[in-house]
């Protein structure tokens, strides 16, 4: 009896497309993962997002694979947005602070902190879209949020299409080379590369820009 019901077992798991294990499996990891890369700054979730667009690309229907693969990141994205963002709000209102705070603290740069609030005073919660868009731009314009003591509220309107331009700008980063790549791992090592390209660009403008001033006070 009991082998019956294991080959019945696995004559089911055998009639289940791959391609519908793939996204059972695949949709829930790009949700955590993009969560978690929002609190913590271990997960390159630009690059998970891109990867999963390739292997939308390469699905029997496209349109709806990467339909999933945007909604599934944009929300991962805002709610991992929001969960921060509360969690820097308890710090504030806490006497002793908080280890989530002083993350945030510790991961925006003086003059990039600067910089964002000058923008934030300037063009309000319309600069979250712009500070998901760059590399490393997030955080520095989320601290500022947190000390002008934006309320949630406001935050979460400017967040929601931050959140939606991220996702779509990583998605169109898999499409291109999922398209262009004919097997999906090919295309998922190239867009990597581009998104570990993008994100890399800010930090070498700046380390040329120091070299040049540094070789410039030197020479004068």
């Amino acid at each position: 009896m009991t082998g019956h019901v294991l080959d019945g077992i696995g004559d089911l798991a055998r009639s289940v497309p791959a391609e519908s294990t793939q996204q059972a499996v695949g949709y829930p990891s790009l949700f955590l993962l993009v969560v978690l890369g929002s609190l913590v700054p271990v997960v390159p979730t630009g690059a998970v997002v891109s990867s999963a667009a390739v292997v939308a690309v390469h699905q029997s229907v496209p349109p709806l694979s990467l339909l999933v693969v945007f909604a599934v990141a944009s929300f991962a994205a805002f709610l991992g947005d929001i969960a921060l963002y509360w969690l820097g709000r308890r710090g504030l209102r806490s006497k002793n602070g908080s280890r989530w705070l002083a993350q945030i603290q510790g991961r925006a740069a003086p003059e990039r902190l600067a910089q964002a609030r000058t923008r934030l005073d300037e063009h309000g919660v319309a600069v979250l879209v712009l500070s998901r868009l760059l590399p490393a731009g997030r955080i520095p314009v989320m601290l500022a949020c947190l000390l002008s003591r934006m309320p949630m509220r406001r935050f979460a309107r400017g967040d929601a299409p931050a959140a939606l331009a991220w996702a779509a700008t990583y998605a169109l980063i898999g499409i291109l080379g999922g398209t262009l790549f004919a097997r999906p791992w090919e295309g998922v090592a190239a867009a990597i590369a581009l998104t570990v390209l993008v994100g890399a660009a800010p930090a070498l403008r700046r380390r040329t820009r120091a070299r040049r001033e540094a070789h410039s006070e030197a020479t004068g």
